[in-house]
């Protein structure tokens, strides 16, 4: 993509749009042109003249828009991210924490974009242009919320304090969800529902803190 025309840099305001109907239905038309583009041509698809094409939107107008290509996807990937369905309840923290994995494991087996969000993010930025810190802190903040959140209810609670003292909840997570990804990334297999089981079951392994009980043993243990 080329730089575009100066004139028509600034992003457009949300009071802009709101004053303007009109404009936010360019900008709609725009990001379902950019959609359709992503879900059938993945990113190399979405560039500035397929985009302007499809939704018979002006070039400038998309620039009014969106500054840059960096901003068009962003904005696209956080349309497309699937809404995460996070399973309530107080139960175990085991059982709370596998019905979670499992339901990411499933997210992330039936929701391409998901995982091509997470390889575009850990480029910074696609194409010709110069990285846009904004666009791409903004996706990479609702990405990070849509992961974390649910297992930071779980495992910041005081049944699960109780069983596995005070952790690093940020590494705990890329344990849980890591090996999902990486399976999924390398197509090396499907993670089902037993699978995401043994990941649970190991993690507590390794973490759970000791009772009085098993610290004793160990101590008497030569």
């Amino acid at each position: 993509m080329t730089d575009p025309d100066p004139a028509a840099t600034d992003p457009l305001t949300t009071a802009e749009e709101q004053a303007d109907p009109r404009l936010a239905r360019s900008r709609n038309r725009l990001l379902d042109a950019a959609t359709h583009l992503l879900s059938t041509g993945g990113v190399e698809a979405v560039t500035v003249e397929a985009v302007t094409r499809v939704s018979k939107v002006a070039r400038a107008t998309l620039y009014r828009h969106f500054g840059s290509t960096t901003q068009l996807l962003a904005a696209t990937f956080e349309r497309l991210l699937p809404q995460v369905n996070t399973p309530t309840g107080t139960g175990p923290v085991r059982e709370r924490l596998v019905a979670l994995l499992t339901t990411q494991a499933d997210l992330i087996e039936q929701a391409p974009v998901q995982m091509t969000t997470l390889a575009w993010l850990s480029m910074g930025s696609i194409g010709e242009d110069h990285p846009d810190p904004a666009a791409v802190t903004s996706l990479r903040t609702r990405v990070i919320e849509q992961y974390r959140y649910p297992f930071d209810q779980i495992l910041t609670s005081p049944e699960a304090r109780a069983m596995l003292g005070e952790l690093d909840t940020t590494f705990a997570i890329i344990e849980l969800i890591g090996p999902i990804v990486f399976a999924r990334l390398t197509g090396l297999r499907t993670i089902d529902h037993d699978d995401c089981t043994r990941l649970v079951d190991n993690f507590l392994t390794a973490h759970r803190t000791p009772t009085p009980a098993h610290t004793a043993i160990d101590i008497a243990t030569p």
